[in-house]
């Protein structure tokens, strides 16, 4: 299997400079990677640096708490666009899902949905602070709400995916729609569990050590 066009290939820490966005550019054009995720500042320098290649951009919106207000995040994945980002991942809103206010959280990504058109929305749900039923509901209302993917984790919170959640989250939203398992995946034996529990995408910082 070409574990390579599995992978999201990120970087996301505050104190990134730009040699290491280069550099992980260069890695995914290098490995065939699917794409680089990267803060919406360094889209315009991975789209320069990965051009003539078929690695998209994708960038994070809301992130890492998905606490902005729906305008602020739906002018965000706009202008993410407008950049030259391929691909949105977006942080639900959280506390509204805890709160049982489903049509705000639904509205909220089919909001940013019809702002970004064409291009793929990855819903990021946070499985690491909400209960089985909570993650039942945020992926039944990203899927009704237009989204390409659902996904685990931001990696800025208490864990990680878990392949108990992967095999959950697909259960839900069938077998058509993209799952994306992201947050401390550090070891090709942990990508192959996920990839089999249902992901369709891997989010990692760890990139060319799980391909080599």
């Amino acid at each position: 299997m070409d574990y390579n066009r599995y992978i999201d290939s990120t970087i996301l820490a505050a104190d990134a400079k730009e040699e290491a966005i280069i550099s992980l550019c260069k890695d995914a054009k290098e490995y065939h990677f699917k794409s680089v995720c990267i803060n919406p500042t360094y889209i315009p320098l991975a789209k320069k640096t990965l051009e003539g290649s078929d690695v998209l951009v994708c960038t994070v919106i809301g992130f890492p708490l998905g606490m902005m207000s729906t305008a602020s995040k739906v002018y965000e994945a706009k202008d993410a666009v407008e950049n030259g980002a391929d691909e949105v991942d977006m942080v639900i809103n959280i506390g509204k899902l805890k709160d049982k206010e489903d049509d705000y959280v639904k509205e909220e990504i089919a909001s940013i949905k019809k702002a970004i058109s064409s291009h793929t929305l990855k819903v990021i749900i946070e499985c690491c602070l909400l209960t089985d039923e909570e993650k039942r509901r945020a992926c039944l209302l990203a899927k009704e709400a237009g989204a390409d993917f659902v996904k685990t984790s931001t990696g800025f919170s208490k864990w990680g995916a878990k392949v108990e959640d992967i095999r959950l989250m697909r259960e839900t939203v069938g077998p058509d729609m993209g799952v994306k398992a992201a947050g401390g995946i550090k070891s090709k034996e942990e990508m192959i569990q996920l990839i089999e529990a249902g992901a369709t995408r891997i989010g990692t910082s760890h990139g060319v050590d799980l391909v080599k």
